[in-house]
């Protein structure tokens, strides 16, 4: 079976090589200062327990790119957990019923409430999860509990209930991370926009969740997986939010990221304006 697995790998990892060709994109790698391959970026991962893709939700090619990193990590590394921020953790189970083929792909994306570009964005990455029989985790925390952390703060998740609490990070929640408060303040336009620090809480909240998912599948697992897992970039560019979250909840595990974006320079890229981003920067060529 295991041989059969990876001849298919094989003819598909062969496929989306022959894809890529028509893709406008570039991986740069920021220890080795030079552009790489998706290949070459796998096969550097080797000593790396969990690899985040940083991506803007609406990047088509950046989605096609995932994939192909997914199809090259399986083809290299005998065990390797999907995680996705696009699923909440309330609904594993609905995620491990369709990959055991327990129930149909319609049922799934409505019970699952699988978002709306997953058709054509995501199911790919599932689909090859579930031939090749890997894990996906459901990282983020129920946006419901989000939700009301950013309208009550963080002290109201105290209130939840004992079934409501195991799907989210163990409280206290770590809402100190400076550097990123300072980036989130940047990105919501400045101190005078963000007039609810709650906002900046609930992030903080949704950060912890999607760490601790990870942190819990590699305490169970030991070091005979590894962990792909999904995000929007801002949750773990600079290595900060859900990056530092799971560093400080395991400061042995070791951990890269990807950050990955569309610019309109293409021809003229300034990788040293992206240093600080993480171990890997992706750029795809703005529509």
């Amino acid at each position: 079976m295991r041989i059969i697995v990876l001849l298919l790998l094989g003819i598909s990892i062969s496929f989306l090589s022959t894809a890529q060709q028509s893709l406008a994109f570039k991986v740069y790698d920021n220890k080795l200062k030079k552009e790489i391959s998706l290949q070459e970026l796998v096969s550097s991962i080797d000593q790396v327990q969990v690899l985040f893709f940083g991506e803007e939700h609406n990047d088509s090619i950046a989605h096609v790119l995932q994939d192909s990193v997914f199809a090259l990590m399986l083809s290299k590394y005998s065990r390797v957990a999907l995680s996705m921020e696009m699923f909440e953790r309330d609904v594993q189970h609905v995620v491990n019923e369709y990959l055991q083929g327990m129930i149909t792909e319609s049922v799934f994306t409505k019970d699952a409430r699988a978002w709306p570009n997953y058709a054509k964005d995501y199911r790919r990455m599932i689909e090859r999860a579930k031939f090749v029989q890997m894990p996906v985790l459901a990282a983020n925390p129920p946006r419901r509990y989000v939700n009301l952390v950013s309208r009550r703060g963080v002290a109201s998740l105290d209130s939840l209930s004992k079934q409501a609490k195991q799907y989210i990070a163990p409280l206290p929640i770590d809402t100190i991370q400076p550097a990123y408060f300072e980036k989130f303040v940047e990105i919501m336009g400045g101190h005078a926009q963000l007039r609810n620090r709650n906002i900046y809480y609930a992030q903080s909240v949704w950060d912890a969740g999607m760490s601790y998912t990870i942190h819990e599948f590699m305490k169970k697992n030991k070091k005979d997986w590894k962990v792909l897992h999904l995000n929007g970039r801002f949750h773990t560019d600079y290595q900060l939010g859900t990056f530092e979250q799971l560093k400080r909840r395991n400061k042995s595990l070791r951990i890269a990221n990807i950050s990955s974006f569309a610019v309109e320079q293409f021809d003229q890229i300034n990788w040293e304006s992206y240093s600080q981003l993480g171990d890997f920067v992706i750029v795809t060529k703005k529509p």
